[in-house]
């Protein structure tokens, strides 16, 4: 199936959307609202591999992907084989196909915890992956292991905004920005990387992050002295700074975006912003023609399904990894001196060990002051023995990958989750909370949504109106199993820059190596 637009000449003429349907990702409201009115996009049931006749005159085709964590596809869309296929179909179908992907493909997800996004890189070469940006999840492993990657690569990187502190230049070899021609269109293209607290602490060291504004300013400058006749922004920024982007440089024709995990197409004054979800779930494709009057665009959003066959190269270097990846969950990453009781009946009505050790994981890897999980997330239904834990029954116990997100919540909040948590005790249920960082108790005389009591954090009594931060996940963010106060927080790290749980907790006990995590009173009950 194909979503499309109507050709795009400067500003389209009707307003309205349609979206694909979307997994495990969030959309604000204002940023709806900022979609609502941005462009027309209609359904269309053509085959994805055939042109129409706008498309056919292009000079210029891009294929977008972005936020890609998984190889293989997920929930039966996606899958970088697929990809692979329509660029060939594009090819074949006498166009010009550029392959782009707006940043986050390193990390995170339990393959890239285990190979460090060597698999991503080798499916990118295998696929004609063409040019790449860098997003915050690039600089997930350190400065070494993004060098590493990028030297493996055989396609272009092009980042404006990331340099080597060494040496004063663009991080591995990067272009700040470059023209390729086709046919008589010349294209100038240049990169962006967000600069946030998203990436920060040793994810920084040895790098230079300059304000994407002042790169793409410097950039736009050298592509004007180039003669490029358009001019394409691959960034990953927030979909804010690329409307932002599009308002003080009227002049860029395309922006090419990731972060947000969603579809969103929007006209921005003369710009068009596309982003195309997660995962390779959808590819855009951006067909660009120069005529008399000017540059026009189309844009098509394919959904990648099983319509698309998978190219062989690339389908034998992911079956390769999927097979290793079997091979490394058997490693034995920790040893636990105590049972670990994740059976649904307790973790779902009463303080369990298993609970604690993921309650603890996440809020050690959010550097916060409190964690609340949903005991449903944490799965498996039985003890774990004591002794050896492999990468494999970690993944039993959270196999959803679900990401940490971190907010800033005053005390009253914090109060609200855990009341709506305990509201159906003690009946067990998947929304009661596993918590780390704080201690409550359980009133059984009191009513239903009103029974916590007793709230402290860091040893002193919760106060109402103090700002704490929160480490959840990203299922609880969306108001999942009933938590809905957390909407219209402030985000400190969202689900775009957290990381998956289940690396989160590896690295958590493989660092203690030996664990023996307790039922240490931090829930009680009041009879």
């Amino acid at each position: 199936m194909i979503l499309s637009s109507q050709a795009l000449v400067q500003r389209p003429k009707h307003i309205g959307i349609s979206q694909p349907s979307r997994a495990r990702s969030i959309m604000h409201p204002r940023v709806f609202v900022s979609i609502l009115t941005a462009v027309w996009l209609l359904h269309s049931s053509a085959p994805a591999q055939e042109p129409n006749a706008f498309q056919k005159g292009a000079q210029l085709t891009m294929l977008q992907i972005n936020d890609v964590y998984e190889t293989s596809p997920v929930g039966g869309l996606g899958g970088l084989a697929r990809v692979a296929t329509l660029k060939q179909n594009v090819a074949r179908s006498g166009a010009t196909p550029l392959l782009v992907i707006a940043g986050d493909f390193l990390s995170s997800s339990v393959a890239s915890s285990i190979f460090k996004g060597r698999q991503m890189i080798e499916a990118f070469n295998a696929m004609g992956l063409d040019l790449a940006t860098l997003g915050n999840h690039e600089f997930d492993f350190g400065k070494d292991v993004l060098l590493a990657r990028m030297g493996e690569s055989r396609f272009q990187y092009v980042v404006a905004n990331v340099f080597d502190a060494a040496t004063g230049r663009p991080v591995g070899g990067a272009a700040p920005h470059l023209v390729k021609t086709f046919g008589t269109l010349k294209v100038g293209f240049f990169g962006l990387c967000l600069v946030s607290e998203e990436i920060s602490g040793d994810k920084r060291r040895g790098l230079q992050f300059l304000d994407p504004m002042t790169a793409a300013e410097r950039a736009i400058a050298a592509l004007h002295r180039e003669q490029a006749d358009a001019i394409v922004a691959i960034t990953h920024l927030s979909y804010e700074e690329d409307r932002r982007l599009a308002r003080r440089f009227p002049e860029i024709s395309v922006i090419v975006g990731g972060h947000e995990h969603f579809p969103i197409t929007a006209m921005v004054d003369r710009t068009l912003i596309s982003k195309a979800g997660s995962d390779a779930k959808w590819v855009a494709r951006i067909d660009l023609r120069r005529d008399r009057d000017g540059l026009e665009r189309h844009l098509s959003m394919v959904t990648v399904d099983a319509t698309l066959a998978e190219d062989a190269a690339t389908a034998t270097v992911v079956a390769a990894y999927d097979a290793r990846l079997g091979k490394e969950l058997d490693v034995v990453v920790a040893t636990s001196r105590v049972a670990l009781d994740g059976e649904s009946r307790s973790v779902r009505s009463g303080e369990t060990n298993l609970g604690n050790l993921v309650a603890d994981a996440i809020r050690a890897a959010a550097g916060a002051d409190v964690a609340i999980v949903n005991s449903g997330s944490i799965r498996g239904d039985r003890v774990y023995p004591a002794g050896p834990l492999s990468r494999r029954t970690l993944l039993a116990m959270q196999p959803f990958g679900n990401v940490i997100c971190t907010l800033v919540v005053p005390g009253r909040i914090v109060r609200q989750a855990l009341n709506s948590g305990t509201a159906q005790w003690p009946t067990a249920a998947g929304r009661f909370p596993q918590v780390s960082g704080l201690t409550f108790a359980i009133d059984a005389k009191r009513p239903e949504g009103d029974r916590v009591t007793n709230v402290r954090i860091g040893g002193g009594p919760l106060a109402s109106d103090r700002p704490y931060t929160i480490a959840i996940p990203d299922y609880l963010l969306t108001g999942g199993d009933g938590y809905d106060m957390f909407a219209g927080q402030r985000i400190a790290t969202g689900p775009e820059a957290g990381e998956i749980i289940v690396a989160a907790l590896e690295r958590y006990v493989t660092t203690r190596r030996d664990i023996a995590p307790q039922v240490d009173g931090r829930i009680t009950i009041v009879r």
